[in-house]
C-alpha cells in the first residue's frame, strides 16, 4: 500500500479481518488523540443491521465521532467507488479540524480502491441484466461462474461459485466493454493520496484464537434471539431479498435461510461460523498482498499498546519533519 510523501497530513488505516479487535484499538486512539473515525465496512452503511454487523455500540458511537455508518437503507447498494470518494472528502474534512482520521474496517476491496483508484465502469444494462438473470435461471449461477472462468479467470479466482451479484457484474462489464474487469483495475503505483497513509493491521500469529474469538461473537449475537428477532424485523418489512447485497452479508444470509426452514438451529450457527471464518480468511490473504502495511498480532495481550505506539511514532515523526 502505498503512501503520499511524509509531509502530508497523517491518516491512519486500521485494518483487520473479522473479530480482530479493530473497533476496541480505535476506540483506544481516540480516547487519547483527538481522532474521528471513518467505516471501512461494507455492512455497517446500513440502518437496521447493529447485531449481526458488530456495529459500535450507541455508546460506543456517542464516544467519538463515526462516518459511514447508517447512511444507508438495506434496498441501497454502495459501491467501492463511492466509499472513496467519500472517505477522501471526509479525510480532508477531519483533517480541517485538526483531527487525525482513522479508517477502521476489514472491507478491504475499500482499502485498495482509496489507494490505487478504479477505472470507470460502466453503469448497469437492465436489458443485459435481464439477459443474464435468464441465464442463471437456466444454467444456475455456477455455471455462469464457470463461464466467467473462461472470460476472466483472476476476477473468477475471487469470487466464490454462488456470488450471483458480483459473477453477474463481471460477465456485464464483460459483455459491455470487451475486457476482463480484472484488466480495469486500475495498478497506480504512481497515484499518490492527498494525505500519508498508515497501514497498520490486526492479524492472528495463530488462527485458531481468531477462530474461538469467531465462535463467541456468533453465539453472542444469536443469545437470546437477537440476531434472529432482528432478520425477523427486517423481513417483515416485505422489500428485503437474498438478492440484495445487504441481506448477503455473513450471518444475514444464514438466518434468513434458517427462517425459511431449510435447516435447523444448530446448522444456523455451524454455518454462520463458517462463513464468517471463510470471511476472515479472504480478509487475511488481502492483507497479505498489500506489503507495506505494519503487521500487529492481534492475539497480542499489547496489541493495542502496539497499535498507539506505531501511531504515536508517525505523529512524532510528521511533526519533526514539519
Amino acid at each position: 500500500m502505498n503512501t503520499a510523501t511524509s509531509a502530508a497530513p497523517l491518516v491512519v488505516a486500521l485494518m483487520g479481518p473479522t473479530a480482530s479487535g479493530k473497533t476496541a484499538a480505535a476506540l483506544e486512539i481516540a480516547s487519547r488523540i483527538p481522532s474521528e473515525i471513518i467505516s471501512v465496512d461494507s455492512a455497517l452503511v446500513y440502518r437496521g443491521m447493529d447485531i449481526g454487523t458488530a456495529k459500535p455500540s450507541p455508546a460506543e458511537l456517542a464516544s467519538v465521532p463515526h462516518h459511514l455508518i447508517d447512511i444507508l437503507d438495506p434496498t441501497e447498494s454502495y459501491s467501492a467507488m463511492q466509499f472513496r470518494q467519500d472517505a477522501l472528502r471526509l479525510a480532508q474534512e477531519i483533517r480541517a479540524r485538526g483531527k487525525l482520521p482513522l479508517l477502521v474496517g476489514g472491507t478491504m476491496l475499500y482499502f485498495k480502491v482509496l489507494q490505487d483508484g478504479l477505472d470507470a465502469l460502466p453503469p448497469a444494462d437492465p436489458a443485459l441484466r435481464a439477459t443474464l438473470d435468464e441465464e442463471a435461471a437456466r444454467i444456475g449461477v455456477p455455471g455462469q461462474h464457470a463461464r466467467l472462468a473462461t472470460l476472466d479467470p483472476v476476477t473468477a479466482a475471487r469470487l466464490k461459485p454462488n456470488d450471483s451479484q458480483r459473477i453477474q457484474r463481471a460477465l456485464e462489464i464483460i459483455a459491455l466493454t470487451g475486457q476482463p474487469m480484472s484488466s480495469l483495475l486500475t495498478q497506480k503505483s504512481g497515484a499518490e493520496l492527498p494525505f500519508t497513509l498508515l497501514p497498520l493491521a490486526l492479524e492472528p500469529s495463530e488462527r485458531s484464537v481468531l477462530h474461538e474469538r469467531i465462535a463467541r461473537r456468533f453465539d453472542l449475537m444469536l443469545d437470546g434471539d437477537r440476531l434472529l428477532n432482528e432478520v425477523r424485523t427486517l423481513r417483515a418489512r416485505g422489500d428485503l431479498h437474498l438478492g440484495l447485497p445487504s441481506m448477503r452479508c455473513v450471518g444475514y444470509r444464514q438466518v434468513w435461510e434458517y427462517l425459511d426452514g431449510l435447516y435447523d438451529f444448530d446448522e444456523l450457527r455451524e454455518r454462520g461460523i463458517i462463513a464468517t471464518r471463510q470471511l476472515a480468511k479472504r480478509q487475511i490473504t488481502w492483507l497479505r498482498s498489500m506489503p507495506q502495511r505494519h503487521v500487529i498480532d492481534c492475539n497480542a495481550p499489547d496489541a493495542v499498546q502496539q497499535v498507539l505506539q506505531h501511531v504515536n511514532t508517525a505523529l512524532e515523526q510528521q511533526n519533526a519533519s514539519a
